[in-house]
């Protein structure tokens, strides 16, 4: 009587209509010795399945930063902005002629070339205070890294 109810679960577990309790019992079944002859080949299927279900993945996989998609974004973003401005620029109306600073007097001439003189000479010292800052960040960086 066992042999045709296990025939019968057996059946309905390869259509795809066994319920749970049927399964366990199908298993317990092709756990024991005594597996009928003509059965025996569905025995390393249900062990195979058992092992399978004791297995653990443990293997560390590596998560992919979204630090490039960023840099590729911030790229594009500025490309774009650049465009915008280049298309703007080009497609303005030519600018009138604008008086560039000539000047009739050589003192007055003088005085403007000193102001204008002083302003970039102000800018370029920022920009060397930059550098010194780059430089001495690419110091601690080398004494870090040890390169």
């Amino acid at each position: 009587m066992e042999l045709n109810n296990i025939d019968r679960i057996l059946e309905k577990y390869l259509q795809g209509e066994s319920s749970i309790a049927e399964e366990k019992e199908l298993r317990a079944y092709f756990h024991s010795s005594n597996v009928a002859p003509h059965l025996k080949q569905y025995q390393p299927m249900f062990l195979y399945f058992s092992q399978a279900k004791e297995q653990k993945f443990t293997q560390v996989l590596p998560l992919e930063t979204k630090k490039s998609k960023v840099v590729w974004l911030s790229i594009a973003a500025s490309v774009v902005v650049l465009i915008g401005i280049g298309s703007y620029l080009f497609m303005e109306k030519p600018l009138q002629k604008r008086d560039l600073g000539t000047y009739d007097n050589p003192e007055v001439a003088l005085k403007e070339t000193q102001k204008a003189l002083a302003m970039l000479s102000g800018h370029v010292n920022v920009g060397i205070e930059s550098v010194n800052y780059i430089n001495e960040y690419e110091e601690s960086k080398n004494l870090i890294f040890k390169q």
